[in-house]
């Protein structure tokens, strides 16, 4: 709404402007496009016009041109409701927050949880791919951000009126996978997830910890993983089962922290069914000419055209690689599913992978391929440093989950508010999740971050926690006002009473709100909602502070201020939704 009315006041200043210089100039001239700015200060208004590039055009000096352009412009009756403020060479403009609250108010109430969502991707069909676990160890930190960003990301293109569909790749075959099964075949005993007191996935990935230091001391042990392999492929029986036995555990195990997490897909992908349609799609390449075969037998493909060098594409023993089961799993999907973009939210080492993937793709004739994104995001650290899977320094997400509830938890008990949440353990893990979605996603996802779990969970400053209890606090607010309500209840909404600068701020907040979903979605960045959720919070929190809100001179006043403190609150839950933040109605 904000930027319709931006839009509307630039289109009368255009029209005005391009009268002003028929006026001076005698003829119809071009002019330069008008740009819209924000004002350095409220006093100075809401929209800022610089008029320099006029100048030149106009052989008018820019404050002069600013001075006729207002003495047309408030002569003109299609203007929007506002006041114009002379700034030098600028003309400014002071919305009519009354006129726009008025508008906002019946719009927030009647769309309420469907407030700030459009249409801007309306019959788009959208694959996003996330989370993708290897089936030989528990979820990591570095899987954690992935999911957030994932989840939020789906939310936000979904929001902007998208068929969405979610679906996880799951990583259950490979060397890698054979490490964990060899050294489980050596060294596990017979152990099992119920033997042991271990969750499955947790098991799986202690024995390739194990077997990455047994490496180091016998030489033959990548040869046997790799002839396990092979094995594999075959469809050796006694392979297969501990296969099959292992990846249960591992899956079993995730589930696990996906339903703690929040994290839903509506379908998922495993690379033992794939890999095979891909193995037939490089056939097929070779057989067009699109790749060719070395001397040992390897598959390759030449990236002379996109100015790389060559990418194998099946190992010379016949084995498929990642991007083997890469290509068939994108084309199954697409015969699944039709899809108008599919976008991969993977780490940004792997750009690579996915500029020759995409490109093999769309060698191997489907037109579709140009329609395949990566969502590239960047590392995430300790404050000590990176994590390494193998030598087994990861940041487990489930110890991580576990340590944010319980520091959550403390806090609680601390300020003895255990009588005054829905539930100490229910509240603490909602804490933990708001705290760990928002400190991955406050982040641009191009960017490296270092994640720091004290400063995560605190309740005051740039944090899930604040964010949180800010709308607790509105919501415990609203809780009074309800006891008392029938005094009010013949009192009408009179928006022209919101008129201090934190008001005016938080209707403009409230109108920007689906244009910032908007931008966000086309972006595929949830950390513009953070940013604005905090901003939003801030304002409040300062108004809450320094504003008689129940106890107002006028009952006119309370009901002005109730109604836009309620506004707000359906603003924050509505973000809330689309970056993985649990609403909580106190804490």
């Amino acid at each position: 709404m904000l930027q319709k009315l931006s839009n509307q006041w630039k289109s009368v200043l255009e029209n005005n402007l391009q009268k002003l210089a028929q006026d001076k100039m005698g003829s119809e001239i071009t002019l330069p496009q008008l740009v819209i700015q924000v004002p350095p200060k409220p006093e100075l208004g809401d929209l800022a016009f610089p008029l320099f590039a006029y100048a030149k055009v106009m052989h008018m000096a820019p404050n002069k041109i600013a001075e006729a352009l207002k003495a047309l412009v408030e002569a003109d009756s299609t203007r929007p409701n506002g006041s114009l403020i002379l700034a030098g060479p600028y003309l400014n403009i002071k919305i009519d927050s009354g006129s726009l609250v008025e508008e906002l108010v019946p719009l927030v109430e009647n769309e309420g949880a469907e407030y700030g969502k459009g249409k801007a991707l309306d019959g788009q069909k959208v694959m996003i791919e996330f989370s993708c676990p290897n089936t030989n160890k528990p979820l990591h930190l570095g899987h954690m951000r992935n999911d957030s960003l994932g989840q939020s990301v789906s939310s936000l293109i979904k929001a902007c009126g998208a068929d969405v569909k979610k679906v996880n790749l799951i990583n259950n075959r490979g060397v890698h996978i054979c490490k964990s099964m060899l050294a489980y075949q050596k060294f596990g005993n017979g152990e099992t997830p119920e033997t042991s007191g271990e969750k499955g996935d947790h098991l799986v990935g202690k024995y390739y910890v194990r077997f990455n230091s047994w490496a180091k001391e016998d030489p033959t042990a990548e040869t046997q993983a790799q002839e396990m392999l092979k094995k594999w492929e075959m469809g050796d029986p006694e392979v297969l089962k501990l296969w099959k036995t292992m990846n249960g555990w591992t899956l079993d195990g995730l589930a696990q922290t996906y339903d703690k997490t929040g994290i839903s897909f509506d379908k998922y992908y495993y690379e033992s069914n794939t890999y095979k349609l891909g193995k037939s799609e490089i056939q097929k390449g070779l057989e067009k000419g699109v790749f060719y075969k070395e001397e040992d037998g390897s598959v390759w493909i030449d990236l002379e055209d996109i100015k790389l060098d060559k990418k194998v594409l099946q190992r010379k023993d016949g084995t498929s690689l990642y991007i083997t089961q890469d290509i068939g799993t994108a084309i199954n999907r697409h015969e699944d599913w039709p899809f108008d973009s599919l976008i991969y939210v993977v780490a940004s080492e792997q750009q690579y992978h996915f500029k020759v993937l995409f490109h093999v793709i769309e060698k191997l004739g489907y037109s579709w391929a140009k329609n395949l994104h990566h969502l590239s995001y960047g590392m995430v650290n300790l404050p000590n440093g990176k994590m390494k899977s193998r030598e087994g320094t990861v940041v487990d997400a489930d110890e991580l989950f576990e340590q944010l509830a319980k520091m959550a938890k403390a806090e609680i008990v601390e300020k003895k508010r255990e009588d005054q949440v829905d539930g100490v353990e229910e509240t603490s893990n909602k804490i933990a999740l708001g705290a760990l979605n928002y400190y991955l996603l406050q982040v641009n996802p191009t960017k490296d971050m270092v994640f720091n779990p004290e400063e995560s969970l605190s309740f005051s400053g740039n944090t899930g926690p604040y964010l949180q209890y800010m709308g607790a606090r509105i919501s415990s607010m609203l809780r009074k006002f309800e006891e008392e309500k029938n005094v009010y209840a013949h009192i009408s909404f009179d928006g022209k009473l919101l008129n201090s600068d934190d008001e005016r701020a938080l209707i403009k907040y409230v109108a920007q709100f689906p244009e910032i979903v908007a931008k966000a979605g086309s972006e595929f960045d949830p950390s513009m909602v953070c940013t604005f959720l905090y901003e939003v919070s801030r304002c409040f929190s300062k108004w809450y502070h320094d504003t008689k809100i129940l106890k107002a001179e006028s009952k006119e006043l309370v009901i002005a201020r109730i109604t836009l403190a309620r506004m707000v609150l359906q603003v924050l839950k509505n973000s809330y939704a689309l970056i993985g933040i649990p609403f909580l109605e106190s804490m």
